[in-house]
């Protein structure tokens, strides 16, 4: 989570770094792994959360894109692996 003031950086550190497939979430509050408040309210900047997807090869360059821009302005990233799931038929369009 970050606030939008760096939405352009991050997306363009992705950008950067070859990662084209990302997902925006404005307007987003949470609580931290550590107990602390991520709540940019005092700021008067929205929050966003950013879901980007990548290869692993891609993952280093990632992570060395973005954290210059987390240490100048703040923000977490977390970094897990998933699974995408297909539907093979999708009953409501039947």
């Amino acid at each position: 989570m970050a606030n939008s003031f760096e939405l352009a950086k991050i997306l363009e550190s992705l950008d950067k770094s070859d990662v084209h497939g990302h997902i925006v979430i404005r307007n987003v509050a949470g609580k931290g792994l550590r107990g602390t408040a991520e709540d940019l309210d005092m700021t008067m900047l929205d929050n966003v959360y950013i879901i980007a997807f990548c290869m692993p090869e891609q993952l280093k360059s990632a992570v060395e894109n973005i954290r210059p821009v987390l240490n100048k302005f703040g923000g977490t990233c977390y970094v897990s692996d998933v699974m995408e799931i297909r539907s093979l038929k999708c009953v409501a369009s039947l």
